[in-house]
């Protein structure tokens, strides 16, 4: 039986080794905390439509293509383990100012022009739509086909996949990739992987995220998520079976990942101004993660030498990438390239084409 090595236990690394482990491999995976990284901390958007903006058209492709892959891989997982994830089933996009609905305007037609559903609404629609907005939203774009998950509910269910599986997970720290023994190494370790292949352009961005528990008497939390920009900021609302994540802000600050006073402080500022009344709810946790971004906000899914698969860099939509990244990742390993995922392959970066970081985006 062929041995494959998973470096790397987030959402990707445990989903590349449940499926790895179905189609036939001897899969072990390698990390000294599963779960605890990036994907614990995250939000759950499957946004790529309401984050497009002109000119990033390999961004969307490959983030479209994933979200369509998105409803048979959670129904595959609730088959195998009893497991549903999704919390829900739009996504709102909101501007409080004329400048952000002047940009709700340009990604709806820009997205829309692609072929996908996005519907503007005036005031009198979102108030419809979402009555607990406040009363200073202006317009909204709604994306019908975004969703959102549980995080830690889909790491739960990988977890019992990957058990089901027969795949074997040693609670060790890799530092070299070559002496692993195995035939066939995927290297999925998010913002660390940086540290095992020093070539690749993977740079961690820290995101904090508040948790807000619904307490009695305060106001249900809108039922889409809510995502919008205030001060500049982006921020956005997902909303939970007991509350609502908040989210999140955004500093190259390398690997820190302690939560800071002001992060907080603006978090819960901004989501006040879109959903006043979260000021009733419990803070119930404050938690900081690392987004290995790109410099071009593509992932880096492809092989690096004739044993290595690099499966990173997804920055701030690993959620959203999950399944793309599986059939990908095992369509390198099967020496099968899955199309859709071309665009991802780590070989575009050399010496000499490098381009310069571009921001971590948000709402435009």
């Amino acid at each position: 039986m062929r041995t494959l090595a998973v470096v790397g236990g987030g959402a990707i690394g445990l989903a590349i080794a449940w499926r790895a482990a179905e189609s036939g491999w001897s899969v072990t995976l390698f990390d000294p905390a599963v779960g605890s990284g990036a994907s614990w901390v995250a939000g759950g958007m499957l946004a790529p439509l309401s984050e497009g903006w002109p000119g990033e058209d390999r961004v969307l492709a490959f983030g479209a293509a994933s979200l369509a892959r998105w409803p048979e891989f959670a129904a595959r997982l609730e088959t195998a383990t009893g497991v549903s994830v999704f919390v829900a089933d739009e996504t709102l996009t909101v501007a409080l100012d004329t400048a952000d609905a002047a940009d709700l305007r340009t990604v709806a037609e820009w997205v829309g022009e692609r072929g996908h559903d996005m519907r503007l609404l005036d005031r009198q629609g979102v108030r419809a739509a979402e009555p607990a907005l406040a009363r200073t939203v202006r317009a909204g774009l709604l994306a019908p086909a975004e969703p959102a998950i549980d995080n830690r509910r889909l790491l739960d269910g990988l977890r019992r996949a990957c058990v089901d599986a027969g795949v074997e997970t040693r609670a060790e720290k890799v530092d070299d990739l070559d002496a692993l023994p195995f035939d066939q190494i995927v290297l999925a370790a998010g913002a660390a992987s940086v540290l095992l292949r020093q070539e690749l352009p993977v740079r961690p961005v820290k995101g904090e995220i508040l948790r807000l528990r619904h307490r009695p008497g305060a106001a249900p939390a809108p039922r889409r998520v809510i995502r919008a920009r205030v001060h500049g900021r982006p921020v956005y609302l997902i909303p939970r079976h007991d509350g609502i994540v908040v989210g999140a802000t955004q500093y190259e600050a390398g690997f820190d990942t302690a939560v800071t006073v002001a992060g907080v402080r603006d978090l819960i500022a901004d989501a006040e101004a879109v959903v006043p009344g979260i000021g009733e709810y419990e803070l119930a946790e404050a938690i900081a993660g690392l987004r290995p971004c790109t410099p071009d906000n593509l992932p880096l899914i492809g092989r690096l030498t004739d044993r290595i698969v690099a499966a990173t860099g997804n920055g701030r939509n690993g959620m959203l990438a999950v399944p793309l990244t599986v059939d990908a990742t095992l369509g390198w390993l099967a020496g099968e390239p899955v199309a859709e995922a071309l665009a991802a392959d780590p070989q575009r970066f050399t010496t000499a084409t490098r381009p310069a970081a571009s921001p971590v985006g948000g709402v435009r």
